[in-house]
């Protein structure tokens, strides 16, 4: 079943200003007055019938034109059907005429131009202007109705590719705004995630020292300015770490998004051996077939997924021994596992805050390498695992 096209809608028109307004009574005025000077110059109006007839006419003309655009058709055929009575009424039914021309609906044009050829052949009747033959009178009767429904398509085409630019443009600057509203949303997220994969690794080594210092009472002065010490290296990591993220912010001179080094395969073994440094027992198991050709964003990504397990493992089982093991190759792509124990008991001291909103962002950033991350309780372990493809 085939289905019909829906019909055109006409913009709206727009609003006509004061200069519009004073340039279109003129002309109606003078439409009006050459029509009624023709037939006051025959001679054949001079009764008082016709007189009131005319002006009557005229003038419900004059008024009716003023509704033109709420009801087009209605006030066309009325002021034309007047118009066959009344040289008065020929300007406003020429402007109403014109009024729906612009609107180019095809069986609106039709009926309109019937209705005021019509009503300028009757007027052309009653009010016969000197010996010219009827086929002279109506072949400029058609002319002049032909004229008047061209000058105000022309009018109502031009209105609507007006309509079209200024509803493109506007349509363009509101794309424009959301590309960049989009944008500024990536900027932001790229932020977030790598403020979270770097800094809550430092942020949580500091935890961990600093919650160890302050349960322990046994400690000495130098112990305690060694766990200083170590807690203002880290967090002066921590502070480098954060001005390297906020690299990824667009350059003040150029514009252009500055880059940061970011972490390779190659640098999992320093991470291991940190975590080993702040106490964290660690067991690094690494049988990937070709280390050194891992692919940077391959390397990368398994590297944030070792690095959020082991930030994990620091806060929620600590003093316990993570399990890190990495296998596959070019065939098979990379597979990373981290294990800990659950922890048995409640640590002592307060625990360090969580959001989950690590291991959110971390499946994202793996989803988007074409792989995938799973994290569950199994028995008394809890698993991080991940895969991630190798690109051909």
């Amino acid at each position: 079943m085939e289905t019909q096209p829906e019909a055109r809608v006409p913009p709206p028109p727009p609003p006509i200003s004061a200069w519009g307004h004073a340039g279109r009574a003129l002309g109606v005025l003078a439409i009006s007055a050459v029509a009624l000077g023709g037939a006051v110059a025959e001679g054949d109006r001079a009764t008082l019938w016709t007189v009131l007839a005319e002006v009557t006419a005229g003038v419900a003309a004059y008024v009716a034109v003023f509704w033109r655009r709420r009801a087009p058709m209605t006030v066309a055929v009325l002021t034309n059907v007047l118009a066959m009575v009344s040289g008065i009424a020929a300007g406003p039914a020429v402007l109403a005429t014109v009024s729906v021309a612009t609107r180019r609906i095809p069986r609106e044009l039709v009926v309109v131009a019937v209705v005021a050829l019509g009503s300028a052949e009757v007027y052309a009747l009653l009010t016969p202007a000197g010996d010219e033959p009827q086929w002279l009178t109506s072949s400029a009767n058609l002319v002049a109705t032909a004229a008047i429904l061209g000058w105000g398509m022309y009018i109502g085409s031009r209105r609507e590719l007006l309509w079209t630019l200024r509803q493109r443009a506007e349509r363009a600057e509101a794309e424009q705004e959301l590309r960049v509203s989009r944008a500024r949303v990536g900027e932001r997220t790229q932020i977030a995630r790598e403020m979270h994969d770097v800094l809550a690794h430092r942020i949580s080594q500091i935890s961990m020292h600093a919650g160890a210092l302050a349960i322990r009472d046994d400690l000495g002065a130098d112990e305690l300015r060694d766990g200083a010490a170590t807690i203002r290296e880290r967090a002066n990591e921590a502070l480098t770490d954060l001005r390297d993220v906020l690299g990824v912010l667009r350059d003040a001179e150029s514009g252009e998004l500055t880059g940061r080094p970011q972490p390779t395969y190659a640098d999992l073994g320093e991470l291991v051996s940190r975590a080993r440094q702040d106490g964290l027992r660690v067991d690094l198991d690494d049988r990937v077939a070709e280390p050194a050709a891992v692919p940077g964003g391959v390397g990368r990504t398994v590297y944030r997924i070792v690095q959020e397990g082991l930030t994990n493992a620091a806060k929620h089982s600590p003093g316990t021994t993570v399990t890190v093991t990495v296998t596959g190759g070019p065939e098979d792509g990379v597979t990373v596992e981290v294990c800990n124990p659950r922890p048995v008991g409640r640590p002592a001291g307060p625990r360090p805050p969580g959001s989950g909103l690590g291991l959110l962002g971390l499946s994202e950033r793996t989803a988007l390498r074409g792989g995938r991350l799973t994290h569950r309780g199994d028995g008394e372990r809890f698993v991080l695992r991940g895969w991630v493809p190798w690109p051909g």
